[in-house]
């Protein structure tokens, strides 16, 4: 029997802070915070869902989860997750199945951990 080398994939983001700063001096804490809530959840709600529509195989569904995505994690800054959100649309543009799942687990993985890396901003006064 081979041996089996199991990798770990670890994905390093960072969120922009200064796209946070900006939106809560320019709406003020409670508005931005609302904004930050709502887009969080919308950002959880549509992984989820392109999650299911990819395990369905409903690809035009999951591209429009993927698409909206990007506007919703530039708003509160986060680029990466923007950025393999259009990856991910690419790939299903382009028919390529297998860079579709490698890239679709990578943006489930940084979409978790920008959701838990944010949490961590939020003690931080803007």
């Amino acid at each position: 029997m081979e041996q089996v080398t199991l990798l770990k994939q670890n994905e390093y983001v960072r969120l922009d802070a200064s796209q946070l700063t900006a939106l809560y001096h320019q709406l003020g804490e409670a508005d931005a915070e609302d904004i930050v809530c709502r887009a969080l959840e919308e950002l959880a709600a549509r992984l989820s869902h392109a999650e299911r529509c990819y395990r369905e195989g409903r690809l035009a569904d999951m591209r429009k989860s993927s698409r909206s995505l990007i506007a919703i994690a530039d708003q509160i800054g986060m680029r990466l997750l923007a950025q393999v959100a259009g990856d991910v649309t690419g790939c299903i543009d382009s028919g390529d199945h297998g860079a579709l799942a490698a890239t679709f687990a990578r943006l489930l993985r940084i979409g978790e951990r920008s959701l838990c890396e944010i949490w961590d901003l939020q003690d931080l006064p803007f």
